[in-house]
């Protein structure tokens, strides 16, 4: 376990910790990530415990998780993300003591893993929210209120061309092959529909 204990080890698995501790917050309940993020903060407290610590630094790791809440909020605000990859980034560097101003932490790989670190957090991050709050390619509420044709005759069930596909319909009267009709609910993937009259000619 000594070589836990070198603060560029320690480092690097506080950054990965951290990492995979942000991907679990934004895409919860496969198990993996949050296992992974315990195992490699059990690792860094380990470290953490027995070099000692920056207070200071430590607070401002624990903070950086405010920002990151906000944007997975706000998706549109990539600022909160970029603020946040930044606090995650100088709260790690700087959490092992030092002499001085100077990190515990080798500059040069402090450098080359918080630049991948938070390039990596950035666009994963990013797409995961993007993908979260994106509205679904095919949104079946908004073929609620569109009108089309009946292609069979429909009653407890048939088929209806809504939106330039054929869906399966049902209504509560019975409705002829070819008459003009009007989604007013959806149950599922089957439309509820109604004879459109004002469309009758």
């Amino acid at each position: 376990m000594n070589l836990f204990l070198d603060p560029n080890i320690a480092y690097v698995i506080l950054v990965l910790g951290s990492i995979l501790i942000l991907l679990a917050i934004v895409s919860p309940g496969s198990g993996i990530l949050e296992i992974g993020a315990l195992f490699t903060l059990v690792l860094a407290g380990y470290a953490v415990y027995y070099l000692s610590f920056n207070l200071w630094a430590l607070i401002i790791l624990v903070l950086s998780l405010i920002p990151f809440v906000f944007a997975i909020r706000k998706p549109k605000r990539a600022i909160y993300l970029a603020i946040s990859i930044l606090m995650m980034t100088v709260g790690s560097v700087y959490l092992f003591p030092s002499s001085g101003f100077r990190p515990a932490v080798n500059p040069w790989l402090a450098m080359s893993v918080s630049i991948l670190a938070g390039v990596f957090v950035w666009f994963v991050i990013m797409k995961t929210i993007q993908a979260m709050h994106a509205r679904p390619s095919h949104d079946l509420s908004t073929l609620i209120g569109q009108t089309g044709e009946a292609k069979s005759a429909i009653y407890s069930e048939g088929s209806v061309q809504v939106a330039g596909e054929l869906w399966t319909a049902r209504s509560k009267k019975t409705i002829p092959a070819g008459s003009h009709v009007r989604v007013v609910a959806r149950e599922g993937f089957i439309l509820v529909v109604e004879r459109d009259n004002q469309l009758v000619k």
